[in-house]
């Protein structure tokens, strides 16, 4: 049975740092990742990218590019990035129980979800090629 697309994500890089989260609830409660969430019935992960980051963090992207897919178990999470985005970051207490810029060599420093490393050193790659 082929794994099953159930979530988004993005990286949003501005310079030198990606935006990264600490989930406030299950199922990456208490660790550091990228923000995003599962699709709505009948949603294109592209869709419920920018929609999970205007409701988990208040901002508007676009430009999204795909990054990777990632498979865990039998569920897929669609990682895309982008450079632009607009407004405030004013993050929903109940996903986002803090946010931060980080530089890629601070990662090593946080408590992130699996994969996180690679994802955002595919994000550095591609905006640097643009």
């Amino acid at each position: 049975m082929a794994p099953t697309l159930l979530a988004a994500s993005v990286a949003i890089v501005r310079q030198h740092d990606v935006l990264l989260i600490e989930r406030a609830r299950a199922p990456s409660q208490g660790l550091w990742t990228l923000p995003g969430g599962r699709l709505e019935v009948g949603e294109t992960a592209e869709a419920c990218a920018i929609r999970e980051i205007k409701e988990e963090l208040g901002l508007t992207i676009f430009g999204v590019k795909p990054l990777r897919l990632m498979t865990h178990g039998q569920f897929q999470l669609q990682v895309f990035g982008t450079q632009v985005f607009e407004g405030e970051i004013m993050p929903d207490a109940a996903e986002v129980r803090a946010w931060r810029w980080v530089r890629p060599h601070q990662l090593s420093a946080l408590k992130t979800t699996p994969g996180l490393g690679e994802v955002v050193q595919a994000a550095f790659r591609i905006f640097d090629r643009t």
